[in-house]
């Protein structure tokens, strides 16, 4: 399938019963490139209609479809470009959904193709990154060589009835069991596992469980903050008070003795304070 720009030909130079395309006139504006391709879209999808599938001519005029919107196919991948994947992959990918959408399409419901294609397009190409994009980068030969490496394994296993060695792997393929090591971790980057899953036949806790434990302390985090944000709003001497309260643990008669003011005049002062934090901390939540 070319995967040169997608040829554009003016509705006015289609001819239905020998179908010519050709590179577009780069210099033509894009609003009235996409004009003419939905143009040709529609002429070609009117004698398709009318060919009997598998015939010479019912090919022809699919694969002018298909060339004919592919600027689709790549308008839809470019969505895409951050994924880290080679482009062209990408497009192809995408030109299987354009064909799905071509063999599907009824210009008779009176949508416009793009509209109806686009959703199909999209839906294939995120298949691919669900399905076969891997997680980690791998090398490209350490890619070729896993492939071979997987058939292998299917072969031996075939053969012999159980799961073959590393070693006869290694045998089969010509290779040193260090390249079909890495060839199998290579592997297990097309899928991630979970934190919370269980190490597969050992029966332990999942990895988020042996990372760590939960510090009962965080829960005070918060309330910590607040308390100091609180604080900062009282008076000094409020402050100070609460601090030989509550964080020296003096009692409200050492507390006296210490600011050289009465008893009763520091229990006034601590159930103003509460009254200020009380307030406060209405306001901020």
């Amino acid at each position: 399938m070319p995967a040169s720009t997608a040829p554009q030909v003016p509705p006015q130079n289609v001819q239905t019963d020998d179908i010519q395309t050709e590179t577009p006139d780069p210099t033509t504006p894009a609003r009235t490139r996409g004009a003419d391709t939905r143009a040709l879209t529609q002429v070609l999808f009117g004698r398709l209609k009318d060919l009997e599938p598998g015939t010479p001519e019912h090919h022809r005029v699919r694969t002018a479809l298909i060339e004919a919107n592919l600027p689709l196919v790549r308008y839809a991948a470019a969505r895409f470009r951050s994924r880290n994947e080679p482009m062209e992959d990408v497009v192809q990918v995408g030109t299987i959904g354009l064909i799905n959408a071509i063999d599907r399409f009824d210009p008779e419901r009176g949508v416009q193709f793009p509209t109806f294609a686009m959703p199909t397009v999209v839906g294939e190409i995120k298949r691919y990154f669900r399905d076969n994009v891997r997680t980690v980068h791998v090398p490209r030969r350490l890619h070729e060589l896993w492939v071979q490496v997987t058939g292998a394994t299917e072969d031996l296993t075939t053969a012999h009835g159980r799961s073959p060695t590393t070693a006869e792997i290694a045998e089969r393929l010509k290779i040193s069991e260090e390249e079909v090591l890495a060839c199998i971790e290579a592997g297990r980057s097309y899928h991630a596992t979970s934190l919370e899953a269980a190490q597969e036949g050992d029966g332990l806790p999942g990895l988020l469980d042996r990372l760590g434990y939960e510090d009962p302390a965080l829960a005070g985090v918060e309330h910590r903050d607040l308390v100091r944000h609180l604080l900062v709003q009282l008076p000094e001497r409020e402050q100070r008070i609460l601090l030989l309260r509550y964080y020296n643990n003096l009692t409200q008669s050492q507390i006296s003795a210490e600011l050289g003011v009465s008893q009763m005049h520091v229990s006034r002062l601590l159930a103003r304070s509460f009254a200020r934090l009380r307030s406060a901390n209405r306001i901020e939540a």
